[in-house]
């Protein structure tokens, strides 16, 4: 088994005292590339070993040198069950996942990458709630290539003797006094919340609430959900121990309110994922606390809701206007786009498609048309039901021509235009008058928008987590929009009676709706990856997720 040498690169700047030797060990293995990606810290009680992984998360090289290093983020597990430490690294890492298995997967193909191997500092394994299943989650993310993991487990737990078995693993042994080296004392247990109570579950630490409601969710005989979703049934019947829709609501949006926010924020977001079948009760008391956030909840239809129905899973979302005025356009993974009331989301029929595969963009277009893109990046045409002028014919059969040899990943229409995106970066407006080009980003683009308004203008994304604005015959403009370390996965802008708006959807589950005129933005995290986002022509916001639908009116 490697031993943890001192690295050459150690400037000697003290750790907690009787540890130095300890702490030149981790960065000896933190600086070597041929170290194992697993380093396991243990040792006695009250050895120091909490306190070298906190000195290790802000260790840096010394001053006058290059100031590289890996992202690292520290995540105590005291307390922690799998799945409230899932969410935690997840949101520390800026991916979204709803399991542990979730987690792993986002780890490992997630396009953003950012510069070196993040580190994850585990505090506390042998304390967790769920050590077991925390040792399995540690075992399968030491085996992401871009992830190095540290993990403190004590001397002679069960956790430290599997991390240690059948894997090659560097160990840090320290062996401490009686008291604890930083002077600490370990905290009392703190009182667990009424999980029934939707003021005390959003006061308290989100991440003892979420211990609560997946431990005693086997002594009241409801699914796990340490692999996967919720089942589909509606929440608050069927189990007392659903807490009258509660447990189930934290669990749908659980990564999001195991955020640092108020207590209003988070009780916007539990709103927004109560199931129709949850206590009618809960809904004013979480309306009330939620006064002071920023948005209002119109409405949410989740998986398993009856009244009016779930329209089922999204990925791609458009807000339609012309004849289709008022109406919401839906499409699944199976290539289906159902059209829903927009004021409840109730059901308005389905478009007449026979798009083979999957849709990955749609684009209502003025006169009724629905311009679609399929998965293989090709154009297809949903007519409305008034004759289309002939120019319009002859521009979407040209565009239809230039994509079934030059595929494009993004697509957007307006009044005598197509806008289209492709794979390396470059946004093209087909137009009457001709064909404008920019390139506006830094590899794929991943969704487009159009916007018909005093000066149009096309918004873009890319997986470069930009998104830039242009109009079709000037130079883009030089600063983007927006910018994060996050591809983006959906982007749609209109113009409302308080100007442009354009919402955004980025891989780490943020949407933000930004007004490119100046003002304030706004931002919401639903919890679960968000699919799809649109704007509504009076200036609410949709965002959709694989259970979920939801709709957001900025206060006044």
């Amino acid at each position: 088994m490697p031993s943890a040498t001192p690295s050459p690169a150690w400037d000697g700047r003290r750790p907690v005292t009787g540890t130095e030797a300890e702490a030149a060990a981790l960065v000896g293995w933190l600086t070597d590339p041929e170290a194992p990606r697993l380093c396991l810290v243990t040792g006695a009680p009250g050895s120091g070993k909490t306190a070298l992984l906190g000195w290790l998360a802000t260790y840096g090289p010394r001053a006058g040198r290059p100031r590289r290093r890996a992202a690292r983020a520290l995540v105590p597990l005291a307390g922690q069950s799998a799945l409230g430490a899932t969410w935690t690294i997840a949101d520390r890492l800026g991916v979204v996942a709803r399991s542990p298995g979730d987690l792993v997967h986002a780890l490992a193909t997630s396009e953003a990458r950012p510069a070196g191997r993040t580190v994850l500092l585990l505090t506390d394994l042998h304390a967790a709630a769920e050590p077991g299943a925390l040792t399995e989650l540690i075992a399968e993310l030491a085996g992401v290539g871009r992830i190095r993991l540290a993990v403190e487990a004590r001397s002679g737990t069960p956790a430290l003797a599997a991390l240690r078995a059948d894997r090659r693993v560097t160990v840090v042994d320290l062996d401490g006094d009686a008291e604890p080296a930083d002077g600490t004392r370990p905290e009392p247990p703190r009182p667990q919340p009424d999980l029934s109570d939707p003021v005390a579950v959003c006061v308290a630490d989100p991440l003892l609430v979420t211990t609560a409601y997946v431990t005693g969710s086997a002594a009241a005989g409801l699914p796990g959900t340490l692999d996967g979703p919720e089942p589909s049934a509606r929440p608050g019947e069927g189990a007392a121990g659903d807490h009258g829709g509660l447990r189930a609501a934290w669990m749908r949006a659980g990564q999001s309110l195991c955020r640092e926010q108020t207590p209003g924020e988070r009780a916007l977001v539990l709103l927004a994922a109560l199931g129709d079948g949850a206590d009618p009760r809960l809904r004013p008391t979480l309306a009330e606390l939620a006064a002071g956030a920023p948005w209002r909840l119109r409405w949410a239809r989740h998986r398993g809701d009856l009244t009016p129905p779930w329209p089922g899973p999204v990925t791609v979302l458009g807000a339609a206007g012309g004849p289709l005025e008022g109406t919401l356009l839906v499409g699944d993974r199976t290539g289906a786009v159902r059209l829903l009331h927009e004021a409840d989301a109730s059901p308005a029929g389905r478009l007449a498609h026979t798009v083979p595969g999957r849709i990955t963009a749609l684009a209502p277009a003025p006169d009724g048309t629905v311009l679609l893109l399929d998965d293989r990046g090709r154009l297809h045409t949903v007519r409305g039901a008034a004759p289309r002028a002939p120019y319009l014919e002859r521009l979407t059969e040209a565009v239809s021509a230039t994509l079934a040899r030059h595929p494009g990943t993004a697509l957007a229409a307006i009044a005598g235009s197509v806008v289209v995106g492709d794979r390396l970066g470059s946004v093209h407006a087909f137009g009457l008058r001709g064909l404008h080009q920019a390139a506006s980003h830094s590899g794929r683009v991943t969704a487009v928008s159009a916007v018909e308004s005093e000066t149009p203008f096309v918004c873009s994304g890319g997986v470069d987590g930009t998104v830039r604005l242009w109009t079709p015959g000037r130079d883009p403009r030089p600063e983007p929009l927006a910018e994060r370390p996050s591809p983006v996965v959906s982007l749609h802008a209109t113009d409302t009676p308080h100007g442009p708006l354009v919402a955004v959807a980025w891989a780490d589950g943020l949407v933000g709706l930004h007004h490119p005129e100046g003002g304030r933005t706004l931002s919401f995290r639903p919890g679960p990856p968000v699919r799809a986002v649109a704007v509504t022509g009076a200036g609410s916001l949709l965002v959709g997720t694989d259970e979920s639908l939801v709709c957001l009116a900025p206060r006044s």
